[in-house]
């Protein structure tokens, strides 16, 4: 009985020992563990070198380019297309004949010139044997000059009405007359020399003829591909920026690794607004290379250069930082992760590299700020 009470006790006290032991492991590991979390690992900065470059500050507008005159051609007679002679992409000279309408004559227009042939004729047969008679009287000199004359007249004025007559019912017809010629009004011809651009309508579709109650059906439109120019819109926060003769270098979505130069030369004096932002018209002459065709209406997006610097100490923009005073400064390394502070004066930047005037000097050590670990 002694000897369990005894076991009984030394159990307790071996319990009591161990949780003792067991919340002072566990107060010294919550200490460590809280003492760890509170460490924190030194900040390290790496630094960049200015270095010797070129700043261009460029403004940039989207637009296409498109020849500088694009002239359409249009029928002086309405009818129906009888025949084309060319196609988009073909070279044509001033002159050349680009298709062939073939005339639909209109019902009251040929009655009325039929009708008047015939008044034409019926008048030539009357001055005639009116001119015939007084012929012969004044032949015989029963009658004077004076009064054969004026017969001799209405009849030569009945013919020049009836061949009037004939052309108009032939034109009514066919579209020309037989004196006409290559002068045919039915042939559509090119009036300026240039490349055909486009061909909007087929062999027997109707054609109207441009006049002054409608613009008349384009058959072809032709333009001079030697002379584009590009044509596109730029903010209103960049047009103060920009003046006609900057030079432009135009990159072009359709032609891969080719630059073309321009030189602007016309900003609209007048805004207009677009989705809530007012946009202004500008045009350059774009200055052609050899070895690559431009097609009329590729897209392209213009640098505009406002301004450029060539071999001048630069760094990085994402170095710089700026106090309350809105101050520019870095912070240049005297040491191993020893820097000081130092302001700086700016020239030009492009928003990714600035020209440093003063405050750092070429093989300098700029602290980074976004690179610590």
């Amino acid at each position: 009985m002694n000897r369990r009470k005894a076991n009984d006790k030394l159990m307790r006290s071996f319990f009591r020992i161990f949780l003792v032991l067991a919340i002072i492991g566990g107060v010294i590991f919550t200490l460590y563990y809280l003492w760890g979390k509170n460490q924190v690992e030194p900040m390290i900065y790496t630094s960049e070198k200015p270095y010797i470059g070129s700043i261009v500050k460029k403004s940039v507008a989207s637009g296409s380019i498109i020849p500088r005159e694009e002239i359409e051609i249009k029928p002086q007679v309405s009818g129906i297309i009888q025949e084309i002679y060319v196609e988009a992409g073909d070279l044509v000279k001033e002159g050349d004949q680009i298709a062939k309408v073939k005339v639909i004559p209109n019902m009251l227009s040929l009655n009325n010139a039929e009708n008047r042939l015939k008044t034409a004729e019926i008048s030539v047969e009357n001055t005639k044997i009116e001119y015939d008679r007084n012929k012969k009287l004044y032949d015989q000199k029963v009658i004077p000059y004076a009064e054969f004359q004026s017969v001799d007249l209405r009849y030569k004025n009945a013919k020049l009405e009836l061949d009037a007559a004939t052309d108009n019912l032939q034109i009514v017809k066919e579209g020309a007359t037989r004196k006409s010629g290559s002068n045919s009004l039915t042939t559509v011809k090119a009036t300026v020399a240039g490349m055909v651009l486009d061909i909007p309508i087929k062999v027997g579709n109707q054609v109207i003829e441009s006049n002054n109650f409608n613009d008349g059906t384009s058959i072809a439109s032709l333009a001079d591909m030697n002379d584009l120019i590009f044509e596109g819109k730029i903010d209103e926060s960049e047009v103060g920026k920009i003046r006609e003769g900057m030079d432009i270098e135009l990159t072009v979505g359709a032609i891969e690794n080719t630059k073309f130069s321009a030189t602007l030369e016309y900003i609209s004096p007048k805004g207009v607004d677009e989705n809530g932002a007012i946009q202004f018209l500008i045009r350059a002459q774009v200055e052609l290379d050899s070895s690559s065709f431009i097609r009329a209406g590729y897209s392209a997006n213009a640098n505009i250069v406002l301004d450029r610097r060539d071999s001048v100490l630069c760094i990085n923009e994402s170095l710089l930082q700026f106090d309350e005073e809105k101050k520019a400064y870095v912070e240049i390394e005297t040491g191993d992760q020893l820097f000081e502070k130092r302001y700086v004066v700016l020239g030009i930047s492009d928003g990714l590299q600035a020209e440093v005037l003063e405050g750092v000097k070429e093989g300098e050590s700029v602290k980074v700020w976004n690179m610590g670990k």
